[in-house]
């Protein structure tokens, strides 16, 4: 399994898991800085490592009325201001060739939208530009077409490789997380994170926006740590109806630490198992 260095802690391996959690998108940069300064202090006292996510552009809205963030400039500068001011490591998705560069520069992992996925030219140009690359696995992918994808990050000389399951489509409007998934993709050496968040989603199911079911988030995020995962993702918001993007989704900042709590006392019973990466690759 290989182990991916970012700033003071590791992801992969028997590590603990890691969390990327803050909001679906930047709404104001005073905000941003106190989601990601409660998120550090509490991470820090679960001594749980973190990173920081928020998209600047939601360039894959259902309604081209929905607000989509800051934007490229405006929302790197935010995230500067958070990495400054928190002190932490920032992700955030980049949609467009044009955005790479500037993003690489401020980013600490470049994440590539599930939609853009299988986009091959668009992968490669984010893996030579990038410190670490985290890929949301497309919702009409199965698990083993993730090789293909790391194939081609690896053809650019990157091996700073995350990848995202975020569940797959079922349906209309509907996603299922499958929790085969995980041991699955992790058996091609590389971490994986889950999308507990996104995993919830009803795409499309508001008509105009995204529905989605937070009610569920614990369980699906308490399967996908049993079942070995190097990472969690998490969509949260001090106040998720009131959220501008993805709000349905979307969990409490209030309820986080009694999560976090349990996520962190099944990922100890996991990973304290001396077969546990033995196990995860088929021995």
């Amino acid at each position: 399994m290989k182990q991916i260095k970012l700033n003071n802690f590791t992801i992969g391996g028997n590590n603990g898991f890691t969390l990327i959690a803050g909001p679906c998108v930047l709404e104001d940069e005073t905000a941003a800085v106190e989601i990601a300064l409660y998120l550090k202090e509490l991470t820090k006292k679960m001594q749980i490592p973190f990173v920081f996510k928020a998209s600047y552009d939601k360039a894959n809205r259902t309604s081209i009325e929905s607000y989509r963030g800051p934007g490229l400039a405006g929302g790197l500068k935010m995230l500067e201001k958070v990495k400054k001011e928190a002190g932490v490591p920032v992700i955030s998705d980049v949609h467009r060739f044009e955005e790479i560069d500037e993003a690489a520069a401020v980013l600490d992992i470049m994440q590539v939208p599930a939609f853009l996925c299988r986009q091959t030219d668009f992968v490669v140009e984010v893996a030579k530009k990038a410190k670490i690359i985290n890929v949301k696995k497309g919702q009409f992918l199965a698990p083993w077409d993730v090789v293909n994808i790391i194939e081609k990050i690896k053809s650019a000389g990157m091996e700073h490789i995350l990848i995202t399951e975020r569940g797959a489509s079922f349906g209309y409007n509907n996603l299922v997380f499958d929790v085969r998934a995980l041991p699955i993709m992790r058996q091609m050496g590389y971490p994986v994170i889950f999308d507990a968040t996104h995993s919830v989603q009803l795409p499309g199911g508001a008509g105009t926006a995204s529905g989605g079911q937070r009610e569920m988030v614990p369980y699906l995020a308490r399967a996908a740590v049993a079942a070995g995962v190097d990472g969690i993702f998490m969509e949260v918001h001090p106040d998720p109806p009131q959220a501008l993007c993805d709000g349905a989704n979307s969990v409490y900042l209030s309820s986080l630490e009694k999560l976090l709590t349990e996520l962190k006392k099944i990922d100890e019973i996991v990973k304290t198992a001396a077969d546990f990466d033995r196990g995860q690759a088929g021995h």
